[in-house]
Order: structure tokens, then sequence, then C-alpha cells
């Protein structure tokens, strides 16, 4: 192989600012390559083997990219946790993805202390960046250990949790390669090379988004293995984004159209003001961007904003800016090494143009852990489905019309409407409940339940305020439905089935797409 991969562009050139934390500190590469080697002689005397898990549950910077250069060097599935969720939904993930050690940063320590209890894991195996309570200090795991390239290193991977439409979440894992881990990261930075990417300085990748999603570990991790400095956001912000671009020349950049929604809102003055010939590959997806939105962003950018589609599981198109404006509204082709399959209900492949389920071809197998049938539940052959509603031109361009039946994808998010419905029906004054997505200009979707009040309770703002607050401590507040209205009786069929699509049609009607 040749001379990519984090590990060896370290060792090359130790002073290369290989990331920025959102407080403006910088990292050498020399610096994340001696924490990350400590981190893994620290583990592996606790006992850790390859094949073992790790949880991070930390905010964007430097601490969690290390966690993430440590598991891939040690042959060690990472699992980084949303930070959103509550004490109980972290424990789920920590225990179901087996980890035989959790970190966890002050910012988050209650909810960190509620979920290191819940899944029982043993106090000598969490650390705090920071003060959190009953968890070691990372510098007892690190101290004196040396900074030394671990022996035997063999290449990890991440496992990261997507939510099903029954609510719980399932970690996406992937079998280990056994390959050199700088062997396995070139091979990764094939999928910034998709979208035409090259690597080596001066490159620079802003981080815009919470690193706990895949693409946002894929994308980054990837840009970082080319050898791209990471600039790395806190919180995002329309403005900190054009200023991070000029200040820090970036070049590459993985975004959603609620990004591009709050910069096109910024005043034209501001707009104007940055600097940003440095763009190269801004790259979207996550949910569909509005055509008008899309247009006016590369009139103001130029032909520099790549889209795709693809999922945790895999597969995936990419539309180029030359494609796209040819084809208004696509998502792309198939990428090499992916296949696109369009299906009816009874599985068989339906003509160009007829929209059906869309199937992709995985590339390198997975399962959901834990779950083989949920795992089989997806597969057709070699291909796999989320569930989407689309349908192919006579050139294989992909256009999506729909999408699995309840998802709703808020701000690039996705939000299972099943969990939520499953918390709301808990509460003594609710008989009945259906929880989807209505069309929201900024987010992409808002979150609406539909109540139908337990007899004698009185439906209202009051009661509907009551209903929302009962979720605090149970729920992440993004999962909060922004919205209650009541219904005498829901809508369901003899068989018992909840005709949601009756309640959601009235809320999207004059839309010029079902998502």
């Amino acid at each position: 192989m040749g001379s990519l991969g984090f590990w060896r562009l370290a060792q090359a050139d130790p002073a290369w600012i290989a990331a920025v934390d959102p407080d403006g500190t910088e990292h050498p590469a020399g610096e994340l390559l001696a924490r990350a080697n400590r981190i893994v002689h620290g583990l592996r005397e606790l006992g850790l083997r390859p094949g073992d898990g790790i949880c991070g549950l930390l905010p964007n910077g430097a601490d969690g990219l290390v966690l993430y250069l440590a598991a891939l060097q040690a042959g060690w599935y990472y699992t980084p946790v949303n930070w959103h969720l509550t004490g109980p939904e972290i424990g789920y993930i920590v225990a179901d993805s087996e980890a035989a050690a959790f970190f966890a940063h002050e910012r988050y320590a209650a909810e960190a202390v509620r979920g290191a209890q819940e899944a029982g894991i043993a106090a000598g195996r969490c650390f705090a960046y920071g003060e959190v309570e009953g968890f070691r200090p990372v510098a007892e795991l690190t101290d004196g250990r040396p900074d030394t390239t671990p022996p035997d290193r063999t290449a990890g991977a991440t496992m990261h949790y997507t939510s099903g439409t029954t609510g719980r979440p399932k970690g996406v894992r992937r079998a280990l390669t056994g390959l050199d881990p700088d062997d396995s990261a070139e091979l990764m930075t094939g999928l910034l090379r998709l979208f035409g990417v090259t690597p080596g300085r001066p490159n620079a990748h802003l981080v815009t988004s919470p690193s706990y999603h895949t693409a946002v570990t894929q994308f980054a991790g990837t840009a970082l293995h080319m050898g791209h400095t990471l600039v790395f956001m806190d919180k995002w912000d329309a403005e900190e984004t054009l200023r991070l671009c000029e200040r820090h020349r970036v070049t590459n950049s993985h975004l959603v159209p609620t990004h591009f929604k709050r910069l096109l809102s910024l005043p034209e003055e501001t707009r104007r003001s940055y600097d940003l010939s440095s763009l190269r590959w801004m790259i979207h997806a996550a949910a569909p961007c509005p055509v008008p939105v899309k247009w006016q962003m590369l009139e103001w950018w130029g032909d520099v904003i790549y889209e795709y589609y693809a999922a945790t599981e895999g597969g995936g198109t990419i539309a180029t800016p030359e494609d796209w404006k040819k084809r208004p509204g696509t998502v792309g082709k198939a990428w090499p090494g992916s296949e696109l399959l369009i299906v009816d209900d009874e599985l068989a492949p339906v003509p160009t143009g007829t929209p059906g389920t869309v199937y992709m071809k995985m590339g390198i197998s997975f399962e959901y852990k834990g779950d083989p049938e949920k795992t089989a539940a997806n597969r057709l052959r070699d291909y796999f489905t989320v569930g989407d509603i689309g349908y192919l031109d006579e050139d294989g361009f992909l256009f999506l019309c729909d999408r699995k039946a309840d998802m709703i994808i808020s701000g690039g998010a996705n939000i299972y409407p099943a969990e939520i419905e499953k918390e709301l029906m808990v509460h003594p004054k609710v008989a009945d409940v259906a929880v989807f997505g209505i069309p929201d200009d900024e987010w992409g979707e808002r979150i609406m339940a539909v109540v139908e009040p337990a007899p004698g309770a009185v439906p209202g703002q009051e009661l509907a305020a009551e209903i929302v607050l009962s979720l605090e401590g149970r729920l992440a507040h993004m999962k909060w439905p922004s919205r209650i209205e009541f219904i005498d009786e829901m809508p369901r069929e003899p068989n018992g089935k909840l005709l949601k699509r009756k309640l959601r049609a009235p809320y999207w009607e004059g839309r010029d797409r079902a998502i």
C-alpha cells in the first residue's frame, strides 16, 4: 500500500496540525499519535483484546478523535454515543455494544453516571475527561504508559447505532479485516476519492455536525487519513461556519440541507464578507434538499456541492454538481462497488421511471448486532433497503419520492416515531397516540403528535404541556413533539393498524414531494 493513513502520516510529519478543537486549540499529529498509543497500552493492561468494544460520550474534538484512533489500531470496535440521549438510553447502548470501557466528558456527567449504572459496567472501566462522579480520570489509564507504537497492531472499526422503526437502536457491525491499520485506513480514503477529493496538504475538513453520526465519523476520519486537518465545531452556527472556512482555508466538509437553509438566511453583506475561495468539495446528504435551495447554494459557492444518498449499513449514490444541474432533484448514480435495484411489493424489478422500494448492493456485509431477524428482514440476496421509495431515470440516476413510512428527519437527524409513541402511551391521560413529521422550512420536518385523550381528560394546551413534560429524563429533547393536537378517535383499520397516512396527509398537501 502507499503512504496514507493517520499513523504513517503522523510519524512522517509529527508537526502537521491534524486537528483544531472548537476553542481554537491546535493538535499536532505527533501529540494525537502519542495519546492514542498510550490509550492502547492502558486498555490492553486492563485486558482488552481485538474484537472488544469501547464507547465514548464525548463532544466534538481531539478527545473523541484519540479514542477513534486508538480503537482503529488495536482491533477494537469504537461506538460514539449520542450526547442528547438520557441515562437509560446511553446505558442500553453501552450494555448492548458489550463495551469493555466507557469514556465520558464532564459536560454529560449526570447522564453518563446514570448510563454506567444502567449498563452495569464496572467502575474501574469508566473513564472521565474532567470530573464525573465514580469515573476514573483518563490520566489514570494513560499516565506512565509508553507513547511508542503498540505491538501486534490490527485494524479496528466503528460500530454506530442506528435506530430501527421498532425504537431500540441497533449496532451496525462489520467483521474485522485483520489488516494493518494503515492499509485499512488507506482503503477508507476511497470514500472521499469517489468525490474527487485529493490527499495531502494544504487541505482542511470542517466537522459541522456531532461526531456520533456515522457519516460525520466516516468523512472526518477519511479526511484525516488523507492528511487533511480536521477543524471541529462544537455547535453549528451559520456565520461561524463561514469564518472557519476563511480562517482555516477549508476545502471540504459534510453538511445537511438545514445548514444550507440557515446559511442562505444570513444577510447578503455577511455572506459576501467572507473569502470562500478555498472550498472544493462541500458534500451533503441525510435529508432531501429542496431544489431551489440547492440552486441558490450553487450560485453562491459555485460547482463545489456534491450530494450522495447512503445509509449506515452501506451502499450509495453520488451526484456531482454537473450531474445535479442536468437533473435537478436527483440524489445521483450508484457509486463504484454499489448497485441499485428498484422493486415492487412482490420484490420484482420495476421499469425505468416507475417508483418502488430502493435496494442497494452493500459491498461489505454487515449485521445488526444481536438481531439476526432484522438483519435478514431488510435483505434481498446481497442487496438491502432502508425502506425508501424512489425511481431510476433512463441513465440510472436515482430520484427519491417517499421515505420509509414513518421516519422523521429533522435537521439531518433520524427520529423514529415508534419510540416516542411508546413513551407517550405511558401517560395516564393518553388513550392512543400517533407521531409523525410535518413540514418545516428550517428543519425539514418537525415532530407532531396526535393524541386521543383518555376518558375524563380535557384536551387543550394544558394537557399538551403536561404530556410533553412527562418525557423529561426518558427521551432526548430532540425527540419531543413540538406540536400536539387532539382527536376524538384515532383512525384504525378493523385489524387495529393505525392509518397514520390519513393523519399525516393534510399537512403535506401542496408539497411537491411526500418527504
